[in-house]
């Protein structure tokens, strides 16, 4: 099975949308925990780094784009 490869800043889609109805959250803190940020409510959830890469559903865009436009 291919590992998706995000990076710290990366929007990614998740399995499941957020009760806000956004599915778009940023990764902002990386580790053995994973916390992301809904780009709609702004609210932060910490999942474990397995169990985010289980639910990640693909990455919508990379920080290195963000930057450079």
């Amino acid at each position: 099975m291919e590992r998706k490869q995000f990076e710290l800043g990366d929007v990614v889609q998740m399995k499941k949308p957020h009760p806000c109805g956004t599915n778009a959250w940023k990764v902002i803190r990386m580790g053995m925990d994973v916390r992301i940020k809904c780009t709609g409510c702004e609210h932060s959830v910490m999942i474990p780094r397995l169990e985010f890469e289980r639910k990640l559903k693909k990455i919508l865009s990379h920080a290195e784009d963000e930057t450079q436009s």
